[in-house]
């Protein structure tokens, strides 16, 4: 008697399993199925007039899984496009660098009232307004870095180290101050800023553009010496967000210098020479990765200095025992045509001097 679902015959000889086993290798799966490019119509279908039994599997209904990767594709490909468009198009990008601006300078020689007090520089200090001046660089302090709306706290802090670097160079460094190479300060400026810097040096006039001692102090080693002791040294640093494209510095500085004339022995007759100096320093954001500076305006009052002394490249103090003797600025001639340079001259206020009484 057969099994239960055997055929009448029973399960043909040799063929383990059945009849079942002999297509198995050939069965279907879903997959297989979905992949067709053929689709069997059903027989409500075929009953249509010029039906056909199969019709095409459109590719798009067979794409299964890689339609959803192509999906996914094109979804990243517009979030990419539109990431480009907006960082091109965004109104909040960093500003472009504004032009730098040439330097503008002016130069007042302070005149004293009598002669210039001369002494040893320790006891000159001491009997003077600079007696609690620090000396050298310590007098060129730096404040706290505070981010600005446009800059952070990282590149204020730039912006101030490498102004006070340029204060340093330009107003402290003795070589400089004796008439020595200029390459060290020149580097800190902007390259924009360095051809008007050569024609000063190279060409000094008191032009208000290309006076050498706009860019930085120096006595003419020929006529004056610094004597053998530090630099007394006082001012401010001041942070100012002139646009988002621009940070600028304020440098406000008292500088009080010991100096002798040139190749005399001993310290015993030298003089004080005080040079307050206010310069305006621009930075933008490649100054700050590069490590530079726009000097942008320097106001130097100096003294004491004879009115008529041309100080477009050097400064020229008056030195002990010497004394201005009614010195007056040139005259200014309003009928001349073009740039006319005008004279400026102060005089130096009871008190500013030494006082050796004793």
């Amino acid at each position: 008697m057969t099994g239960r679902g055997d055929p009448p015959e029973g399960t043909p000889d040799g063929v383990p399993g059945g009849g079942e086993d002999e297509y198995r290798s050939v069965v279907f799966d879903e997959s297989f199925v979905r992949a067709a490019r053929l689709q069997e119509l059903s027989a409500q279908e075929r009953m249509g007039e010029h039906a056909q039994a199969v019709r095409s599997r459109h590719a798009w209904a067979r794409a299964g899984a890689s339609r959803q990767a192509i999906a996914l594709i094109l979804l990243i490909a517009v979030a990419f496009a539109t990431a480009v468009y907006m960082g091109v198009r965004h109104p909040y990008r960093a500003p472009q660098p504004q032009a730098v601006e040439p330097l503008r300078s002016s130069v007042v020689p302070l005149a004293p009232r009598g002669e210039v007090p001369g002494g040893p520089p320790d006891r000159l200090f001491r009997t003077s307004p600079a007696a609690e001046f620090r000396t050298g660089a310590e007098g060129v302090t730096v404040p706290g870095a505070r981010r600005t709306r446009s800059f952070s706290e990282s590149q204020v802090m730039a912006a101030l180290t490498t102004a006070k670097e340029y204060v340093v160079k330009s107003a402290i460094d003795p070589s400089v101050l004796t008439g020595g190479p200029v390459q060290a300060v020149r580097l800190l400026l902007d390259p924009a800023q360095q051809t008007q810097f050569d024609q000063s040096f190279a060409h000094p006039v008191d032009d208000g553009r290309h006076a050498a001692i706009g860019w930085l102090t120096r006595f003419n080693p020929a006529e004056v010496t610094l004597a053998d002791t530090p630099v007394r040294v006082r001012g401010t640093l001041t942070v100012l967000e002139r646009s988002p494209a621009t940070l600028e510095i304020a440098a406000d500085h008292v500088f009080v210098y010991a100096v002798q004339r040139a190749h005399e022995r001993g310290p015993d007759h030298a003089s004080l020479y005080t040079v307050r100096r206010e310069t305006r320093f621009r930075f933008d954001r490649d100054d700050l990765r590069d490590h530079h500076v726009e000097l942008v305006q320097s106001a130097v009052m100096a003294g004491p200095q004879a009115c008529a002394a041309n100080a477009a490249g050097y400064l020229r103090p008056l030195l002990a025992g010497q004394s201005a003797k009614g010195d007056a600025p040139t005259g200014t001639n309003p009928y001349t045509r073009g740039r006319t340079p005008v004279s400026l001259c102060g005089v130096l206020a009871p008190g500013t001097q030494p006082t050796l009484n004793g």
